[in-house]
């Protein structure tokens, strides 16, 4: 047992970090290890490849995700905007090289290999670009001369137009909102929400007559006839199959059928599997994440410190309700992964990594570093 009186940098953290925030997003990566064991092996077996090829990556990617969430919830509010602008612009350049150097994959060119790894850079992007739109917006309300709120918009801009020329409209999709929530936040007018939900609708549309596989997606999901609606079909369909206390480990049949079983439709073999109860543990605990966030965040004086972990929280929420929602056939197919849970290595460091500022923003700064610094934590919006 770590003792109160003990001056260690890890009992300052100890004493100091949400443990029960910790615990959920611990038990949210055990979980993740049980449903790899039940989804992937035929996956893996349809491949040709090893039954647990796909299991041993997965345990083999949550070592060092474990690690990184663990480390950057060291780390002080000035440490994690530096960090966040030398992911954010490392990720964007990988982004657009994307778009030159990698091969179509499902109508988009959203991977690129790095020694011998492929990595998606958009997923690491998301995180630090929360964290650089908080800075922003923080350092607006505190110096209203200083134009935050128009290099935030052109920073949404650039992102946007780079994820929309792989395209991956999903994540499009995933980073406006965010930026949509902090924007309020932030205090924003009226005349701004309808102007953003008018861009919104145009660039829906847009995508609707410009991408075949997205009108696709949309004239499959609101006319069943039209299109392939098999895996969203299957996947509702293993919650009924599953009932409230599913089928029994390994008895499960959906996923033998699902390309993605073990990747963006992993909720729905658990369903099938483990039953109603355990996606409805699954929700309440990302719900129990989300909101201790958001009350923390309500909590905090530091305005970067409120804004970042409200945006970090609420992408943790809305990916976790985007991708569930799919499984449930109540939206069409974004291929957005649930996180901590689904297979992918570039997915599950870059939640790590953003749970891990979460941590670190939300703890509760020792009296000594108080004293240090009697104007509070690191309030100066500087990054240096």
């Amino acid at each position: 047992m770590v003792s109160r009186t003990e001056r260690t940098p890890f009992a300052a953290w100890w004493w100091t970090v949400d443990r029960l925030m910790l615990l959920a997003l611990i038990t949210l990566m055990l979980a993740g290890i049980i449903l790899s064991l039940a989804a992937s092996p035929p996956v893996a077996l349809r491949l040709k490849l090893d039954p647990f090829f796909f299991f041993n990556r997965h345990v083999l990617y949550l070592l060092p995700a474990l690690a990184v969430m663990i480390v950057t919830s060291f780390l002080s509010s000035r440490q994690i905007r530096r960090l966040a602008l030398g992911v954010f612009v490392v990720s964007l350049a990988l982004t657009v090289a994307t778009l030159h150097h990698t091969v179509e994959v499902k109508g988009s060119h959203r991977w690129i290999v790095l020694f011998g790894t492929s990595i998606q850079p958009s997923e690491f992007l998301k995180p630090a670009f929360v964290i650089l739109v908080s800075w922003l917006f923080a350092e607006a309300a505190k110096k209203p001369d200083v134009p935050a709120n128009t290099l935030a918009l052109g920073l949404l801009v650039g992102v946007v137009a780079v994820l929309v020329l792989q395209p991956d409209f999903g994540q499009t999709m995933l980073i406006t909102l965010v930026w949509g929530a902090l924007f309020f936040m932030a205090g924003m007018r009226l005349i701004w929400v309808a102007g953003l939900a008018a861009t919104a609708m145009i660039g829906l549309a847009g995508a609707y007559v410009m991408v075949p596989h997205v009108a696709r997606r949309f004239r499959s999901y609101f006319d069943r006839a039209s299109g392939d609606t098999f895996q969203i079909d299957n996947a509702a369909e293993s919650f009924i199959r599953g009932g409230w206390f599913g089928r029994g480990p390994g008895e499960g049949t959906v996923k033998g059928v699902l390309p993605e079983g073990h990747g963006d439709f992993v909720f729905a073999v658990g369903a099938e599997e483990f039953g109603i109860v355990l996606c409805l543990v699954l929700v309440a605990l990302f719900a129990f994440i989300v909101l201790r966030a958001l009350l923390r965040a309500m909590r905090n004086d530091d305005p970067f410190a409120c804004f970042a972990s409200a945006g970090l929280a609420i992408l943790f929420g809305m990916q976790s309700a985007i991708n569930m929602a799919v499984n449930l056939s109540l939206i069409p197919a974004k291929g957005m992964t649930l996180p901590l849970i689904s297979y992918g290595g570039s997915s599950m460091i870059s939640v790590a990594y953003g749970m891990g500022m979460l941590l670190a923003l939300t703890r509760e700064r020792p009296r000594a570093e108080l004293i240090v610094n009697p104007h509070g934590p690191a309030l100066s919006g500087s990054l240096a």
